[in-house]
């Protein structure tokens, strides 16, 4: 279990696998879409799918386990910040690969994990991509989209946190995640 001083392997394990492949695809996610770079999807797809199982665990864990202890009393709006960031990080750990599952599911490009074929795609003669359901990929679309970028901002926050933290409280904060608590 977790505590003030010390957290699980399994929490720190979850938090650097998911953190850092989230991180990742989201930078991944941009220059592909800003630069149009298709052929980095299926391995974006592949990821992701993979991911989804580990964000499910770290969910899972993270609500059996609770919330982490602070280190020691900050002020109110701190641990607001704090509380409302880490909500946000979870949900939106969630909602990324379900909202881009459905948008790549329902848009006709079909999903694949390294080269396992979990949903069809459906083309044209042209090689085309016909939707399944074109309301349901605008959905999954908009939100894979504005979650993305809901998630820079919460990242940020939170290494920006675990920064101050460490080099102006000189707490303990980022050491316990980093095993050294």
């Amino acid at each position: 279990m977790d505590s003030a001083r010390k957290f699980s392997r399994v929490t720190i394990f979850l938090h650097w696998i998911v953190g850092l492949t989230i991180i990742g695809l989201t930078c991944l996610g941009l220059y592909m879409k800003n630069f149009e770079v298709f052929a980095l999807y299926p391995i974006h797809k592949s990821i992701g799918v993979l991911i989804a199982i580990f964000v499910l665990l770290r969910a899972w864990w993270r609500f059996i386990n609770g919330w982490p202890t602070p280190v020691r009393q900050y002020p109110k709006i701190e641990q607001f910040m704090a509380h409302m960031t880490h909500w946000v990080l979870i949900i939106g750990s969630i909602l990324m690969p379900v909202s881009g599952f459905m948008l790549s599911s329902f848009s006709g490009h079909g999903v694949s994990m390294f080269g396992w074929e979990l949903v069809a795609g459906q083309h044209a003669a042209n090689g085309e991509a016909i939707p399944y359901n074109e309301f349901l990929s605008q959905v999954g679309d908009i939100t894979h989209t504005s979650v993305g970028y809901v998630l820079v901002i919460a990242i940020s926050l939170h290494i920006l946190g675990a920064v101050k933290h460490h080099f102006l409280d000189r707490d303990l904060t980022l050491l316990r995640m980093l095993g050294r608590g």
